[in-house]
């Protein structure tokens, strides 16, 4: 099979995606839009670190910080405020992209190891912050008993609705994956991924890799924000679990099994976590024991992630 045939299968496949995640609430029983609804959340929230991880090769163990910094501030501005949800979404995005860089400021200057203990420190810094700040943030018991009435826009829409929500999410998801996806493919992407293959030939060609690493961070915190801001009205509450250390494992999990070299990797990651992890709770009690083991395995054998696996296969059948 030939890139061209590839590309065109790859094309289609994507198409009938879209169709079938449109049609999703008319198609399946109620508990699957829950399901979708996740899905997409989560795929997104891999998606943004995997801007940082896939893209820049910075392995980041606090992305859930800003997953948690946008749940939070969406959740406050919904019970204080009583803003648009659309509004909600742009502020959690604007004080967990602030949030980024300054993390970002502080961590990229350090490589590898160092760079990933700096921002685990980071991310549990956050987590001591939301859980014992209880007079805002409710500490362990999170922040609940807002309303979510209204988007924005002028659009009279029930978000009560988990097939009006999903639909929601749906255009945002779709919208933000967009910009990132031409982010990756503009010469600021390919710069990233020269970064990652190599930085300091990268940095004697005269381009500042600190600032590009800055900047990769900062963007991939903001829609991490987003996806944070998008889960409070689908679990209405915001709990300090959102910015916990184990949060952050979640995006690094899903993008390694769908394929961090590719952009939709996170996405179909996303879908076998959710997916699985639902699957085997419904066997046994025992189910983090049998997820971890079936997951691992599946790191083990498919090295380059599935999207990665599938690829090479049908390289290879050429």
């Amino acid at each position: 099979m030939n890139q061209r045939a590839i590309r065109g299968a790859l094309t289609v496949g994507a198409l009938l995606l879209l169709a079938g995640s449109i049609a999703l609430p008319w198609i399946v029983p109620y508990f699957y839009i829950f399901i979708g609804t996740e899905i997409l959340i989560l795929g997104l929230f891999a998606a943004s670190f995997n801007l940082i991880f896939g893209f820049t090769g910075m392995l980041s163990f606090g992305h859930a910080a800003f997953y948690g910094a946008g749940a939070y501030i969406t959740a406050l501005a919904l019970l204080h405020l009583e803003l648009p949800l659309l509004a909600c979404l742009a502020i959690a995005m604007l004080a967990s992209t602030v949030l980024a860089f300054i993390i970002g400021f502080l961590s990229v200057r350090l490589n590898e190891v160092y760079f990933a203990m700096l921002t685990l420190a980071f991310g549990m810094m956050i987590y001591s912050v939301v859980h014992q700040w209880r007079s805002v943030t409710g500490g362990s018991d999170g922040l609940s008993g807002f309303r979510v009435s209204h988007l924005g826009l002028g659009l009279d829409l029930t978000l009560g609705d988990p097939a009006v929500y999903y639909h929601i999410v749906l255009v945002l998801v779709g919208i933000a994956s967009l910009i990132l996806y031409l982010i990756g493919r503009s010469s600021f992407g390919l710069t990233l991924k020269a970064i990652r293959q190599n930085p300091e030939r990268v940095a004697f060609c005269g381009i500042n890799v600190r600032r590009y690493r800055l900047a990769a961070f900062t963007i991939a915190g903001a829609f991490g924000g987003l996806a944070g801001g998008l889960v409070v009205p689908f679990l209405r509450v915001a709990t300090p679990e959102l910015a916990h250390w184990s949060t952050s494992a979640e995006p690094v999990l899903m993008s390694i099994l769908g394929g961090s070299g590719y952009f939709l990797g996170p996405f179909f990651g996303a879908v076998i976590f959710v997916l699985l992890e639902m699957w085997v709770s419904s066997i046994t009690q025992a189910w983090m024991l049998v997820v971890g083991v079936i997951l691992g395995l599946m790191i083990m054998f498919f090295r380059r992630g599935l999207v990665g696996t599938f690829l090479d296969w049908c390289l290879e059948r050429k």
